[in-house]
């Protein structure tokens, strides 16, 4: 990479906190005013928890295309497995040099991908298990798929091997990232089990709106920003596009967000006769999330056409996944990453600049993420669930997170809940 390409992706890294912080805010205003600190706190430790795991031994497993690797040949063909590298970044140099800007890279994305479950567990996930989560998936579910994806994995090489287009694409981490957070984010909402109150006796859902409608749309800017720096950087680091990209890059991602926003705005107007704003702030994520895997691959238009898909898909699941379903997901977590994250890896292959056979190689990084993804952050946490509860107790959902595990509540000069609101 040249000095100014260097350069760009430095900055352009720089920006992807502001991703996790976009969504730290809008679990928070999605969530009781009873929980806002606690959410807020979990969050800061979740990302801290994810770095130091990815640390210690996330990059273990995940490793950079070229260096060492597992490999086991199948049908005279070679297929890297996982990463060969040593703990604690043991030599890597930490020099601008491409491995190094990839770790940085992947430290937050690792983060971002663990953070993802607190919009599902929102309210009743306790933050001791939520860090211990975190350091699962960063240090040994979301490496060795980033690895078979981005570290010159079998994945990556479905094209060499198979003719499979280039191979799995996915340059700002729509798979690697999203829809892994999304698929914990379902796991964890399965485990956890609804709010109390959620559900009705006869099974209707009851709404539980959000307690902040300005944080949830002040983290739609914050996020964005941060989905241009992770676009930008992972399209320079694993898709080997020129730093000229970037202009078009950005220009996509907010094309992708805007349109699905509208979408989310022209639907809940519909069908309620007004514009619901916590949907379309996850309409607006749900059409960053779709643009990550062709942001580098598409014209603008099919950008738009893509954020428009995603919009749709995300408002209508949101409701699906709520009432048919029975999952209770307060931040909207798997429709607005797993299944706009889904759609965006699909349709890099169908409409993206790329191989005709694209879509295939594609659809193998789908079936993958559900086949084998899913079963095993579910598991991983099912067993963390058995050793260390993860829901708070019903006295502590009662009381509220910020009172029962900080001490101290997010508003301590305002009536946060009535006693007429609340069910014992």
């Amino acid at each position: 990479m040249t000095e100014v390409g260097t350069a760009l992706c430095f900055v352009m890294i720089l920006l992807v906190p502001l991703a996790a912080l976009g969504l730290a805010l809008m679990n928070t205003g999605l969530g009781r005013s009873r929980s806002a600190a606690h959410t807020m706190l979990t969050a800061l430790c979740i990302m801290a928890t994810a770095a130091l795991a990815y640390f210690v031994c996330g990059f273990c497993w995940q490793g950079v295309a070229g260096r060492a690797a597992h490999v086991f040949t199948m049908a005279g063909k070679p297929w890297s497995w996982a990463g060969a590298e040593a703990p604690f970044f043991g030599g890597l140099p930490l020099d601008g040099s491409t491995p190094s800007l990839v770790v940085l890279l992947q430290m937050f994305s690792a983060g971002l991908a663990a953070l993802i479950p607190l919009g599902s567990g929102t309210d009743r996930w306790r933050l001791g298990p939520a860090c211990v989560s975190s350091a699962l998936m960063a240090g040994l579910i979301y490496p060795l798929f980033a690895h078979w994806a981005w570290g010159g994995g079998w994945l990556g090489q479905l094209g060499v091997n198979y003719g499979m287009g280039r191979g799995y694409l996915d340059a700002g981490g729509a798979g690697c990232i999203q829809v892994t957070g999304g698929l914990a984010a379902l796991s964890i909402a399965w485990i956890l089990g609804p709010r109390r109150g959620k559900y009705a006796a006869s099974g209707m859902a009851a709404a539980i709106p959000g307690h902040h409608t300005v944080f949830v749309l002040l983290s739609c800017f914050l996020a964005w920003l941060g989905w241009c720096g992770l676009n930008a950087s992972g399209a320079l680091l694993f898709a080997g596009v020129a730093p000229g990209a970037a202009v078009l890059i950005a220009v996509n991602t907010m094309l992708s967000a805007g349109m699905s926003a509208l979408a989310a705005a022209a639907i809940t107007r519909a069908r309620f006769g007004r514009p619901d704003a916590s949907l379309c702030a996850n309409g607006w994520v749900g059409g960053l999330v779709a643009s990550s895997a062709g942001c580098a691959f598409m014209a603008p238009a099919v950008a738009a056409l893509t954020g428009l898909v995603a919009g749709a898909l995300v408002t209508l699941s949101v409701e699906w996944i709520d009432v048919y379903l029975g999952v209770d997901d307060p931040g909207g977590s798997i429709s607005v990453h797993a299944i706009a994250g889904v759609w965006g890896l699909l349709a890099l292959g169908l409409f993206g600049h790329v191989p005709a056979a694209q879509w295939l190689a594609q659809l193998v990084g789908v079936a993958t993420l559900f086949g084998f993804v899913l079963p095993l952050v579910y598991t991983a946490n099912w067993l963390l669930n058995r050793f260390l509860p993860q829901r708070v107790s019903p006295e502590g959902e009662w009381q509220g997170m910020d009172l029962y595990e900080l001490g101290a509540g997010a508003y301590p000069e305002f009536v946060i809940h009535r006693e007429d609101f609340i069910q014992r």
